[in-house]
């Protein structure tokens, strides 16, 4: 099949790929496009895949191109009727690498120690750190790497707050 390119200038301003409809932005079909839409639609399905065989073979293609539609649920009959070893290998998800941490608990005697730390670890001013503080349980940071994720837990723990990391 051959790779068609695309000449990003082109491409209307509006372009999305998952929303794009290329018949939207074209001229309408020529007369002949007409009279070959009329011709196709009116064969039987023995003569469209006598058609479908003879335009492989005139395209070069050795393979017919999967088409398929899931119904909405339908992924795990996918995954079932593809073996047990297929679908054990699409439930081991990636190890994670971008953490959450979350202020689970303090020392009420250690609160401004703890609302110091929370400022000196995010871009919170004095008020939302102290308000996020006293809504506990609560995330404090997002997108950290284990290695800092365990430095930011060793530090709150060191003024008595206790820190997970999600």
């Amino acid at each position: 099949m051959k790779q068609v390119e695309i000449n990003q200038r082109k491409l209307p301003a509006d372009y999305n790929p998952a929303t794009f409809d290329p018949t939207e932005h074209l001229s309408p079909p020529s007369e002949r496009v007409w009279g070959l839409v009329d011709e196709v639609s009116g064969l039987t399905l023995v003569e469209v895949a006598e058609l479908s065989s003879i335009i492989m073979k005139r395209l070069g293609m050795t393979e017919r191109p999967m088409v398929g539609v899931m119904k909405p649920g339908a992924a795990g009959l996918a995954a079932a009727m593809k073996g047990p070893e297929a679908a054990t290998q699409e439930e081991k998800k990636p190890e994670k690498t971008v953490f959450e941490l979350k202020l689970e608990s303090y020392e009420s005697a250690q609160k401004i120690k703890i609302i110091k730390e929370v400022r000196s670890f995010t871009d919170l001013g004095l008020k939302e750190a102290k308000d996020l503080v006293e809504k506990t349980p609560a995330v404090f940071k997002m997108g950290v790497s284990k290695e800092e994720a365990e430095q930011i837990i060793d530090k709150m723990k060191t003024v008595g707050a206790k820190v997970v990391m999600e």
